[in-house]
């Protein structure tokens, strides 16, 4: 006696009603500006609102307090590149790329087999004598072939992206690599414009400006994208998205 499993199906009307849902919450912001992300409780504001451990501090010769050439940070001279953590740095990302890729390709090919029996004891005759209207044994056999090939592709790709975004040491590892991360919106009329960074800068890297380029940042994460009526009307539907993974055709 054979068990059957039967597989749970999900009804249309749940389906439905699922969809519906999703699309409550877009619907309650019709007519209304996309609200700015809270920049309270993010990595950057917990790592700018902590305190770090004091540093070991040499006992002052009555010197430094007048000469120009003092280490502090806050001197002429002093090193305020970012290096601890909840220190600011700027992001300096210039794309500038362009990737051409042409591929050509084509193939022949062209075979042709003959064999004729004319005279072979003669049997080719006394063969043909019982053979059927129109078929004859010259030649006995003929065989030909032929195939061709041809493709073509090309890939152009160009992307150019110039922004300057400010960045928060968020936490720094035991090698001394800093983990840096920033974001950035800008509001226009009722579209949100939103930069995202994140990655790992050694502190050599940093310039005297204390600015750092995107190339120099490892794992580096940079998101570029909006959120508003633009981008929601730039958007399929969520009946079209189901029905594109849905549909096999």
């Amino acid at each position: 006696m054979r068990t059957q499993m039967h597989r749970p199906r999900i009804a249309p009307s749940l389906l439905i009603a699922s969809l519906a849902l999703a699309g409550c919450d877009r619907v309650a912001d019709v007519g209304k500006r996309p609200e700015f992300t809270p920049n309270s409780g993010t990595y950057e504001h917990r790592a700018m609102s902590v305190i770090n451990l004091p540093e070991t501090v040499e006992t002052p010769r009555p010197t430094d307090s007048a000469s120009l050439w003092s280490k502090d940070r806050q001197s002429l001279l002093g090193d305020r590149r970012a290096g601890t953590r909840g220190d600011i740095l700027t992001v300096v990302i210039e794309i500038d790329e362009k990737a051409e890729i042409s591929n050509s390709s084509e193939r022949s090919r062209s075979s042709g087999e003959e064999m004729d029996v004319t005279d072979f004891f003669g049997l080719p005759q006394k063969i043909e004598a019982r053979l059927p209207d129109g078929a004859s044994m010259d030649p006995a056999v003929k065989l030909g072939s032929k195939s061709s090939s041809e493709g073509d592709g090309s890939v152009q790709r160009r992307e150019k992206l110039t922004l300057r975004v400010a960045a928060t040491v968020v936490e720094v590892l035991q090698n001394g690599v800093l983990r840096i991360q920033g974001s950035q919106e800008v509001r226009v009329n009722f579209e949100i414009r939103e930069l995202l960074v994140t990655g790992y800068v050694r502190p050599e890297d940093i310039t005297r400006l204390n600015e750092i380029t995107y190339d120099k940042i490892a794992s580096a994460r940079i998101s570029y994208g909006g959120r508003g009526q633009i981008t929601d009307v730039q958007q399929p539907r969520y009946g079209q998205q189901v029905a594109d993974i849905i549909l096999p055709f």
